[in-house]
């Protein structure tokens, strides 16, 4: 909390006092300002006179910040906010009325405006340092899930049983893409062909093709994929993960058909785990390498 001078106390009374011309008019106004309307039952308004009520009420919310100060800031900053006074105009000597409300008013702004720029400048500050801490918990967080991954990874390289490993890498890859905002489908069935998953990246919808084998994928294997994409909306592209690679011979047949992903191995997948890319960026720089070299199998240790 901060003291306003005694200077800019005294102006927002003199604006209170002549922003409204009844007594009722100005005492509804500060209801309707204030949180705490409590205080304002404790001036006398019938008997006193405005400017009187006025000065009470304001001088009892400053000397006790700690309740009020809210309450003062939000009358300082309401009034400091008029610029109607219309509502002046039915009274006799309206302009005359009218032209001292600006002038208070205006005077109120002077001797607050430097402390609630201060104030929005805090708050500015306030706002960035939380938009940084929620990035950096935010970064945490996905680096703390990147290392369970690592760890589950590693688990997956143990696994004897491929049955169970296929469906455990499956699970493992969609969570991968959820941490990096890739908005996964799961695995689904389309008649006459199984779709291992999609993800959207890069403003670009992705069909996923995974597989866990010992031997590399075969030419085959990436036409088979490739049809499946041919099948789709026709700026739909795929993503071939193998873990242990492709052979020579898949990676260079230069077919349309092929044309259409780009492919990842356990390699690739592992700088990734070991936070030497991530893997937004690995899928971009694969893709723009296919898309300017039109070699579809870019692995990481190259680039």
């Amino acid at each position: 909390m901060k003291k306003f001078s005694p200077n800019a106390i005294q102006a927002l009374k003199e604006a209170l006092t002549h922003i409204y011309w009844r007594k009722k008019d100005l005492r509804s106004f500060i209801y309707h300002t204030i949180k705490n309307k409590a205080i304002i039952s404790t001036v006398d308004w019938e008997n006193n006179y405005k400017h009187e009520s006025v000065s009470q009420i304001v001088d009892r919310m400053a000397s006790k910040l700690e309740r009020y100060n809210d309450d003062l800031l939000q009358l300082f900053n309401t009034v400091m906010h008029i610029d109607d006074f219309s509502h002046l105009k039915q009274w006799e000597d309206s302009e005359m009325k009218i032209e001292k409300a600006k002038v208070a008013v205006n005077a109120l702004r002077k001797h607050a405006k430097g402390y609630f720029t201060l104030k929005e400048e805090k708050e500015r500050k306030d706002k960035r340092k939380a938009a940084y801490k929620s990035m950096i918990d935010e970064k945490r967080s996905s680096q703390d899930k990147i290392n369970e991954l690592h760890g589950d990874f590693l688990r997956l390289s143990a696994e004897k049983d491929a049955q169970k490993r296929g469906i455990m890498f499956e699970k493992f890859l969609n969570e991968l893409f959820v941490v990096f905002d890739l908005n996964p489908k799961k695995s689904f069935k389309i008649i006459g062909e199984q779709i291992d998953g999609a993800f959207s990246f890069d403003s670009q919808d992705y069909l996923l093709e995974a597989k866990w084998q010992k031997a590399p994928i075969q030419a085959c294997d990436l036409y088979n994929f490739g049809g499946k994409i041919a099948g789709k909306l026709k700026i739909t592209l795929g993503l071939y993960i193998s873990i242990n690679g492709f052979s020579s011979e898949s990676t260079k047949v230069d077919s349309p058909v092929i044309k259409s992903m780009i492919l990842m191995d356990g390699a690739d997948l592992m700088a990734v785990l070991d936070n030497r890319i991530t893997l937004k960026e690995l899928l971009l720089r694969k893709r723009r390498h296919a898309s300017e070299k039109g070699e579809i199998y870019h692995r990481f240790q190259d680039f």
